[in-house]
């Protein structure tokens, strides 16, 4: 959760124009109830199933804990994905956490380029 509260707190990300919609595989109400003790603003979806994530080929890769890393999905005004990055995977570091600035830099490259 602490990654989604850092983006959301980047004055980069936040002026990008980019909405933040997170996707996890907790259940709906465990989800929300997190988001709310974090002051976590946007849209929540929740995906026990993992059909989602199967559909993206994303949040394959689980921590030591067991938890997936963070993955993000750039998809742009007219729906088509622009940038994909799956930090659980080994080829991206296998990273649960990432610096906001990071994501920040290379979703707007992204969106440039």
């Amino acid at each position: 959760m602490q990654q989604v509260v850092d983006l959301q707190g980047d004055e980069r990300f936040a002026t990008a124009g980019i909405e933040l919609v997170s996707l996890s595989r907790d259940p709906l109400t465990s989800w929300r109830s997190e988001a709310e003790r974090y002051g976590v603003r946007g849209t929540l979806y929740s995906d026990p199933g993992n059909e989602v994530a199967e559909a993206f080929g994303v949040m394959r890769w689980a921590m030591p804990s067991g938890e997936p890393g963070h993955t993000f999905v750039l998809v742009d005004a007219r729906g088509l994905i622009r940038w994909v990055r799956d930090y659980g995977a080994p080829e991206n570091g296998g990273l649960m956490y990432v610096d906001p600035a990071d994501i920040t830099g290379q979703a707007l490259d992204a969106l440039s380029g």
